[in-house]
């Protein structure tokens, strides 16, 4: 049975390893060497193997753990819908459009056809899991009024397409070479947004609008 300093060491090790290579695949994609993971990881080789026993698990593991990273709450700590999705805008941008969030897109996307279940998978626990909770925000301001009614779905692809849309391919082609994204373009992209999907004004008959008129 292994002792507790033997767990925290082995745990730390794991730890060091996903770092190293998320790293090394941001920077070289999947076809980063092994050697040179493990040299990041200040580990030996077979310290590696033991963890992680094929270069596709490690890959997996750091896949994972950019899902969960890539989920971007939407709790409501008592805010107005406009800085609740200005907050939601802000990290969600970070996390797409930031050196790491470009790098592992790269590489996810490049892998696909050699891991089609683990993007699948991937998708289905990041993007697909933050459109849900952005939709059931969305849908519950439309019932109280705070949004035009209107499809909950098409508001949340659209309002997602705006926070990263042109900016991400612009990164990815090296046409924008800016390091991080602008924080300050969530707050006007959601602005636009709450503009296009602003509650239609009450219709005032004809008649009580020439009365309060006079």
């Amino acid at each position: 049975m292994s002792s507790p300093a033997e767990l925290s060491c082995a745990s730390d090790c794991r730890v060091r390893l996903v770092q190293a290579a998320t790293e090394a695949f941001i920077a070289e994609g999947y076809h980063a060497s092994v050697d040179r993971i493990a040299a990041r990881a200040g580990v030996a080789k077979q310290t590696l193997y033991n963890h992680f026993p094929r270069k596709a698990d490690l890959f997996a593991e750091v896949i994972g753990q950019a899902t969960v990273e890539l989920l971007v709450a939407l709790g409501d700590d008592g805010e107005d819908l406009r800085e609740r999705l200005t907050r939601f805008g802000v990290r969600y941008r970070e996390k797409l459009l930031g050196t790491a969030g470009l790098g592992l897109y790269r590489t996810l996307v490049a892998e696909t056809p050699r891991f089609p279940e683990l993007a699948a998978a991937f998708y289905r626990a990041g993007p697909e899991q933050t459109a849900r909770r952005l939709r059931a925000v969305l849908e519950d301001a439309m019932r109280r009024g705070e949004l035009r009614a209107d499809d909950p779905g098409f508001a949340t692809t659209l309002l997602l397409s705006m926070l990263v849309g042109v900016e991400r391919s612009c990164q990815l082609f090296a046409v924008d070479s800016s390091p991080e994204p602008d924080p300050a373009l969530a707050g006007r992209i959601v602005d636009c947004f709450l503009r296009a999907f602003a509650p239609e004004a009450p219709h005032t008959p004809p008649t009580a609008a020439r009365r309060s008129a006079r």
